[in-house]
Formats: C-alpha cells, sequence, structure tokens
C-alpha cells in the first residue's frame, strides 16, 4: 500500500483518513485529528490499530491558569464542579499537590460507573498535567492510557487545552478507545463553566 485517502460523511459526521506507506495513519473525524501507528500483524490487510494517538484541543473562556491549578492539584473539587461526569476522587498514595501521586477516580461514562486509577505528572513551566492508566475499567481493554492536558494561553482570559491521548490495546478486539477520548473532552469542556464562576 503507497498511499490511502478516504472522505466519508458517516451518520453526519465528516470523516477523513489518510495512510502512508510508512505505516501511519492520519485520521481527522471533524475538528479532531488522530494518528494511529498499525500493527505489522495488520499492516496491509486492516486499518484497525493496535496502538495510536489522540490530539485535539478544546477552547476554553476561563485563563489558562485556573484550568492547569484545577487539574493538577484540585481534583477534590472535581465532584462538585463535573458531577454528571465525576462522582469521587481519593489519594491512594501521596497527595493532591505532589507529583507522582496516585488517585482513585469514580466516574459514568456512557451511563456507566466505572473506576479509574491513576499516577499523575506535573510540568508547571509547560502547565501540562499527565495522567498515567494504572488500574480500572479502561485497563481492561488497555495496556497503555496515557492522558496530557496542555494549557496554553489564547488570550487575556481564554485559553486551549491541548488533549493528547496515547494508548495501546490488550489484544486486536478490543476496541479503540475513541468514546474515553469523547469523554475526556467533555469534562475539559464543561469544567469551564466552574471555572468562570470562580474568576468572577
Amino acid at each position: 500500500m503507497s498511499s490511502l485517502f478516504v472522505n466519508a460523511i458517516i451518520n453526519g459526521v465528516f470523516v477523513y483518513i489518510k495512510g502512508k506507506g510508512d505505516n501511519n495513519l492520519i485520521i481527522k473525524i471533524n475538528k479532531t485529528q488522530f494518528k494511529i501507528k498499525q500493527s505489522k500483524a495488520n499492516r496491509f490487510s486492516s486499518l484497525m490499530a493496535m496502538s495510536g494517538t489522540y490530539v485535539t484541543d478544546v477552547p476554553l473562556k476561563g485563563t489558562a491558569e485556573k484550568h492547569y491549578k484545577r487539574w493538577r492539584s484540585e481534583h477534590n473539587l472535581f465532584p462538585d464542579a463535573i458531577g454528571h461526569h465525576i462522582q469521587g476522587v481519593t489519594v491512594h498514595d501521596g497527595d493532591w499537590d505532589s507529583h507522582g501521586t496516585i488517585k482513585i477516580w469514580n466516574y459514568t461514562r456512557d451511563g456507566k460507573e466505572e473506576m479509574f486509577k491513576e499516577m499523575i505528572e506535573m510540568d508547571d513551566e509547560k502547565m501540562a498535567v499527565t495522567i498515567n492508566g494504572l488500574e480500572g475499567h479502561v485497563m481492561e481493554e488497555l495496556k497503555v492510557y496515557v492522558v496530557t492536558f496542555h494549557f496554553i494561553p489564547a488570550s487575556e482570559e481564554g485559553c486551549i487545552c491541548k488533549v493528547t491521548m496515547v494508548w495501546e490495546k490488550r489484544n486486536e478486539d478490543s476496541p479503540e478507545p475513541i468514546n474515553y477520548m469523547k469523554f475526556v473532552e467533555m469534562m475539559v469542556a464543561d469544567m469551564d463553566d466552574h471555572i468562570l464562576q470562580d474568576q468572577e
């Protein structure tokens, strides 16, 4: 396969796929772009990927500093701020404000209650938070689940959150985590209202 281009409208959603001989795929679904590396086993026979990276930009009205602080060390406020998504966050090892702290999240996704255990990394200079999946429902399907939230000032008040999700499936039958990416995007966007209330 030297190259592949697919443009389609599926259930009202614009889908663009570009494949190259170097075994990489660029996929755009509406405004969200995904870069996927195919496994060698299905390199020439299938577009299904064993691992990949999703990247999207979420525009926010709150400041980058406020959003970064919330995602860095204020996870205890999530149930009050976006309780329709997050029902509880507890510290398993460490504290709320430390690099390497392990937390347990209880949340609802697509109407289902799930649990997630993660370790957090912080980069104060870049205003970026990285969450590394350890255990939980998503880790039953994935070997690797790493999500980075990078808050970039876009104006005097607003900012952009660049969400990057790196994933690797446990087996070929596991679904790609696109629904988890959508869930994370909704969390970031819905948090904006609570941030704006705090800025007033």
